[in-house]
């Protein structure tokens, strides 16, 4: 991944973050909470492709495991955003532009499905059952609910802003100003070209104005 876009990806997941936490986590909404860094993972997924969507996913599940006030076991939203990462990287369109709304959106109700249920899944594997107790079918409900509606005010912010971080200006400048030397040394060069061929055809014409004079003052000194 080039610096550009690690950059623009930790910035987003901090930030995502942090409001995840500090905001959206003291709602108190019934069921589940509307997961910021979730749709984050997905926006950038979607612009990058299945191998930065699974890093990025590893990355923000991460921090998310280890930030305050964590109660779960380390690793656990890690494995399961490196996994929607991936699988959301796969549905990136071919020319990194979507044609239409329902692409995203589906992707949006897959991955907050996806991502309760295999959270739920590992929970069970390391002996946490909070999921029975709060029940699994409303969480996936409101899970799928909250993420699609705030959907539409991030995910197509933050692949603007993928995209936009793609078209690295520093390269270009570098490519741009490569063409420009390329094209300096041969204008330089067809213009030494010309020049020799200037005073060339200059030295041409003066001799042929000496050779004319020299012929009219020979004449001149003959009629006299």
């Amino acid at each position: 991944m080039r610096f550009n876009r690690m950059l623009l990806s930790v910035t987003l997941v901090v930030v995502a973050l942090v409001i995840q936490v500090s905001v959206l986590a003291r709602l108190h909404l019934p069921g589940a909470v509307p997961d910021l860094v979730l749709l984050t993972v997905l926006a950038l997924a979607l612009v990058y492709g299945h191998v930065g969507g699974a890093l990025i996913g590893f990355g923000a599940g991460l921090l998310s495991d280890l930030a305050p006030p964590a109660d779960h076991a380390a690793g656990r939203y890690a494995l399961v955003l490196c996994v929607v990462g991936y699988l959301a990287g796969l549905a990136k369109p071919e020319n990194g532009r979507l044609k239409s709304a329902t692409g995203p959106m589906v992707v949006v109700v897959a991955a907050a499905i996806g991502s309760t249920v295999l959270y739920a899944g590992v929970g069970a594997l390391v002996g946490d059952t909070a999921a029975r107790h709060v029940g699994l079918s409303s969480l996936l409900i409101t899970a799928a609910l909250y993420d699609l509606l705030l959907a539409p005010f991030v995910v197509p912010v933050l692949m603007a802003l993928a995209r936009r971080a793609e078209n690295d200006p520093l390269a270009d400048g570098g490519a741009a100003s490569k063409a420009a030397d390329v094209s300096s040394g041969w204008l330089s060069s067809s213009g030494t070209g010309l020049r020799i061929g200037s005073q060339r055809g200059g030295l041409r014409v003066k001799a042929a104005k000496a050779r004319v004079a020299r012929a009219g003052r020979i004449k001149g000194v003959k009629r006299l």
